[in-house]
């Protein structure tokens, strides 16, 4: 199949990922049409197409949405958007590695260790992640999530993928707000989070992660803004 006909069949989904993020049809098809101009002057086809033009169109977006300080009312948090849209797209594996990596912080030993596989496997799994999130660069990770909606999305994604890979969450306060602590087979704290509760709903997420290992969780550090 040539690059038209592999776009053509692709851009439905393309204008509704940068749809979904700049809430605007236009702009969502300029975005698109940006995506088509990129594809098309990449010296080799890519392979996969699809991962190329989902990533390539999810970064026009946000960069689109960044540059665009008159509307900022349409979608406050552009990241969460765009990082809560990778994660679903991901398989359940690559969510757990996406997220001891980029939200834990951990490295690819502990990644390894965590997921049940050797750190060759995992490189190779963490490159194919690290390409769907943005040609390389990784997607940046916002460490607040505000909006029940957003909220709820990613702990969807996220939860459920990191309880397959044996890691832990126990219900604790953190910050001196409800929370969370997540820890893998061996107890060791992964990280963190608070929950702001409103009218029985969790209206924001925050992660934290330890500094240092070897603690334990920051119930008693002082309430983040």
């Amino acid at each position: 199949m040539g690059r038209t006909e592999e776009f053509e069949e692709l851009r439905p989904l393309l204008f509704s990922i940068a749809h979904r993020i700049l809430g605007s049809e236009a702009e969502a098809a300029a975005a698109v049409q940006e995506t088509w101009l990129r594809y098309a002057a990449q010296p080799a086809k890519p392979a996969p197409d699809k991962e190329f033009l989902t990533s390539t169109v999810t970064w026009i977006a946000v960069d689109a949405l960044r540059a665009d300080r008159m509307r900022p009312e349409k979608l406050p948090e552009p990241l969460s958007t765009a990082a809560v849209l990778l994660l679903e797209r991901l398989f359940p594996l690559e969510r757990a590695v996406f997220v001891l990596r980029e939200i834990f912080g951990c490295g690819l030993p502990e990644i390894a260790s965590a997921v049940g596989c050797s750190p060759a496997a995992c490189r190779r799994l963490a490159a194919a992640v690290s390409m769907m999130s943005g040609g390389g660069r990784a997607l940046p990770w916002p460490r607040r999530i505000d909006g029940a909606e957003q909220v709820a999305r990613a702990l969807v994604a996220i939860v459920p993928a990191l309880l397959r890979i044996g890691v832990t969450m126990e219900s604790q306060q953190v910050n001196r707000r409800p929370g969370a602590i997540f820890r893998d087979r061996t107890g060791r704290v992964l990280s963190e989070l608070s929950l702001d509760v409103f009218d029985g709903r969790i209206q924001t997420i925050r992660w934290l992660t330890p500094p240092d290992e070897s603690r334990g969780p920051a119930a008693d550090a002082p309430a983040a803004g």
